[in-house]
């Protein structure tokens, strides 16, 4: 069997997913081989699916995204880095109680990036999500050499907000190393930078933004990207409208420039962790996250998983926290049945605290159902 799991956000990580799912099937089957491969889409939990499968983990201290020094981690292994910008500008890294919409900078994110090329690595799979930012990667560009200046030829103030007051980008500065490196873009959405599905409209709420901080934002992002045009050309217009540069707070859009190309992030996870060859090894996949629901169908890790692991003929099953997705939608995905924690224990907020205990019943139901 073969354990591709995503995290219970807020309750197990890929990792403890994985270790109490192998438990519980042992209690049913003690001899069953069961490999373990902890999965992300590119958001928070990416760097430890990267460690988990055999990456070295590195870690440094950076800018969070109110400007205090933190530790943040990312993984090398050979020629290849996996870089997590939600470490460094991710919203676990803001005080507790406290959110930044207008203000919150990916500066860290970009030190990240240049903590990775200083590693001389090849391949950069930059994964982004859960950030607390809306920057449109601003903060991380300026990290990379980048500068941007008000009317008074001054740096303008860090975050979304203070981009109103951009008079000039000069992006002749920029590492000159990134022109040497495969930067990959791993996100699980496609949203452009700006407007109704944009940026701040789609993702600002969840970053603490009023309509009215999401309107400042939106105008405030219109107007980066048109500094940028007149800076670089219209190919700065085209990166604005394209796939993931609305991801992260438009740190998208600050990838698109500095070079990256654009992946889903699950798809680029699971080649980079080498799921193929665990594939072929296994019979049966057992993937899952915390909710499994209409989200998970637009690109998120059981969706990729499903998706490789029926490419290839296997059977998969789901294991979650909470099942928001009726039978047929599953077997579209891919995804034989769902067993989530719900079932085992009808209160919620059990489920969340006691996740762990949960799982491993849940786990022993599976294995009774496809290992007696």
């Amino acid at each position: 069997m073969l354990v591709a799991a995503d995290k219970f956000k807020g309750s197990l990580t890929a990792v403890e997913v994985a270790e109490r799912v192998t438990a519980g099937l042992r209690r049913v089957a003690p001899d069953v081989e069961v490999e373990a491969l902890p999965v992300a889409d590119g958001g928070d939990g990416t760097v430890a699916a990267a460690v988990a499968a055999g990456f070295d983990r590195r870690e440094v201290r950076v800018a969070g995204p109110l400007g205090r020094e933190v530790s943040a981690a990312f993984a090398v292994r050979g020629d290849t880095a996996v870089v997590e910008m939600a470490e460094a500008s991710g919203l676990q890294r803001l005080p507790a109680g406290v959110l930044a919409p207008l203000t919150a900078s990916t500066h860290g994110s970009g030190e990240l990036l240049r903590a990775a090329l200083d590693e001389g690595v090849r391949t950069i799979v930059f994964g982004v999500g859960g950030s607390a930012t809306t920057d449109g990667g601003a903060g991380m560009l300026s990290a990379l050499g980048a500068r941007f200046l008000d009317e008074d030829g001054e740096p303008v103030a860090p975050g979304g907000g203070g981009l109103a007051a951009l008079a000039r980008a000069d992006l002749s500065g920029l590492d000159p190393r990134l022109a040497s490196v495969d930067l990959v873009l791993a996100s699980d959405v496609d949203n452009p930078l700006t407007g109704p599905k944009g940026a701040p409209a789609v993702y600002g709420p969840q970053k603490g933004a009023s309509p009215d901080d999401v309107r400042t934002l939106d105008a405030a992002l219109a107007h980066y990207a048109k500094v940028l045009e007149t800076a670089l050309g219209p190919q700065a217009a085209q990166y604005a409208v394209a796939p993931g540069a609305g991801a992260a707070g438009g740190i998208g859009y600050g990838a698109l420039l500095a070079g990256a190309r654009f992946r889903p992030g699950i798809e680029v996870m699971l080649d980079v962790l080498g799921f193929a060859p665990a594939l072929e090894r296994a019979e049966l996949v057992i993937t899952g996250e915390g909710s499994l629901d209409e989200q998970t169908l637009h690109g998120k890790a059981p969706a990729g998983v499903a998706a490789a692991a029926r490419a290839a003929g296997k059977e998969v099953v789901a294991v979650c926290g909470r099942l928001a997705l009726p039978p047929v939608e599953l077997g579209r995905a891919g995804i034989r049945r769902a067993y989530p924690l719900t079932d085992a224990e009808p209160d919620i907020a059990r489920c969340i605290a006691d996740a762990g205990p949960i799982l491993e019943r849940v786990a022993e139901r599976i294995g009774r159902d496809f290992l007696s």
